[in-house]
């Protein structure tokens, strides 16, 4: 057995041992105490506080029922709801990353919401990815209140200087549109990579992948990633080249990390960057960026098998197990997820206000149409092109509870290739081998 699976059975055993000790302390006299107070428990990080609490208000203002609100700095928050859930803390609601589902389901902490019709009804309006990304084992976790992906944004100042009339629509015209800029002056290496090992590292990849056609993992969770054309090495190879045969991307891209590359991009450094789509109001910003009014958003350029996709991200709104083992609470839990992940008085309120307030990206497709959505949008983007751009966003498909162990390998194979320490399909096979390793003993 590996060392990777020694440490990773012991934390498995660890998830389910703690949802039967959380579930025997709801046992006692807490959920009794709980089943007389008809306030349900909502967990949320610290966002937006005054937004949650307002709509928080208007929720029990219009049901009758009570709630209590918590929240937590993100930095803090998933290891403080993991305390709460072992400890048996009431809980009903919370906010949940998709990131976490594999683990949180697995430890027995959240339950599935999909046997509420009126919560699924929501999936109609919903980005795909979005469902996707909430569902676990054929099971889904939850209604969507916040998503968001990878862009592909240019300097248009760059583009024309170097005499083209648009931005690049294929990942080869990248590398055509980069040398010309080097050529001329414009640019030492024009296009931005983030490629450090931290916790963006996946969103880039999967990224580069997916708009090369390829996928990590087939539809059985079964790694594809080591094959040539519906895999990743189409893409790594890509960055291998951009970095050592046309260096148009820098060699120090391995220790980029979003921050220090979001930063270079903004300074004039580059032309092209992949970054988060939410960075482009801050890009557009003349008190933070030195290339603000220049930086549009293009479709995410394109492999030769590949098409426009992106890889994109959610977080929602969960139903912890407690709740889900009352009817009555379950049923309220239920309203209240509605409330903020569906509509409030008839409209998407709580994901519109969320997006006024702090910019942050919503995961139902009505909204694109509100015209004070798309007049916020257009101050600092292109609504159409985000909305574009949204619809060919996909689920990060290695998410799983090993994923962790996993992602480390992956991340220095990908680095190993593009410094040249190993070939591109020997760099990916390893990375393949330890996924299926991984799963086989899960």
């Amino acid at each position: 057995m590996s060392r990777h699976l020694k440490t990773h059975i012991p934390r498995r055993d660890f998830l389910r041992g703690s949802a039967a000790a959380g579930a025997m302390a709801l046992a006692g006299p807490a959920r009794f105490a709980m089943a007389q107070d008809q306030a349900i428990n909502m967990q949320t990080w610290s966002a937006a506080v005054d937004t949650v609490q307002s709509h928080l208000n208007a929720f029990t203002d219009a049901t009758g029922i009570a709630v209590n609100y918590g929240n937590a700095p993100w930095a803090q928050y998933r290891e403080g709801m993991v305390t709460k859930f072992v400890g048996g803390a009431p809980l009903d609601m919370m906010w949940v990353s998709d990131s976490w589902l594999p683990e949180w389901a697995e430890a027995g902490w959240i339950s599935p919401v999909d046997d509420f019709d009126f919560l699924m009804a929501y999936n109609n309006e919903a980005e795909d990815f979005c469902t996707d990304s909430m569902t676990y084992n054929g099971r889904q976790y939850g209604l969507t209140y916040y998503t968001d992906f990878m862009a592909f944004l240019y300097d248009e100042e760059k583009v024309k200087e170097a005499g083209f009339d648009g931005p690049p629509t294929t990942w080869d015209e990248v590398v055509e549109q980069s040398l010309v800029m080097k050529e001329k002056g414009i640019s030492d290496y024009p296009m931005m990579l983030a490629m450090a090992q931290e916790s963006w590292l996946i969103e880039f990849m999967a990224a580069l992948v997916y708009s090369h056609g390829g996928r990590f993992t087939d539809d059985s969770g079964m790694s594809i990633m080591q094959h040539e054309r519906d895999g990743a090495v189409e893409a790594l190879q890509w960055v291998v080249d951009a970095v050592n045969k046309h260096a148009i991307v820098s060699p120090g891209c391995v220790e980029t990390g979003e921050l220090s590359g979001l930063k270079a991009f903004a300074s004039g450094n580059h032309a092209f960057a992949m970054v988060a789509k939410y960075r482009l109001r801050m890009l557009n910003d003349p008190e933070q960026s030195q290339i603000a009014g220049k930086v549009k958003q293009a479709l995410m350029p394109k492999g030769a098998n590949g098409d426009h996709n992106t890889v994109g991200w959610m977080r929602f709104h969960g139903m912890a197990s407690q709740a889900a083992a009352d009817p009555q609470r379950a049923e309220r839990a239920a309203k209240l997820i509605e409330w903020f992940g569906g509509k409030a008085n008839g409209a998407y309120t709580f994901q519109k206000l969320l997006f006024l307030d702090i910019g942050a990206g919503f995961g139902v497709k009505p909204l694109f149409d509100d015209p004070e959505i798309q007049a916020a949008y257009n101050a600092y983007g292109d609504v159409d092109v985000i909305k574009a751009q949204q619809a060919l966003a996909l689920k990060k498909d290695v998410v799983t509870p090993w994923f962790g162990e996993w992602s480390e390998t992956n991340g220095s194979a990908w680095q190993s290739a593009i410094l040249g320490n190993s070939d591109v399909a020997a760099a990916i096979e390893k990375s393949a081998e330890l996924w299926d390793e991984l799963k086989s003993e899960y």
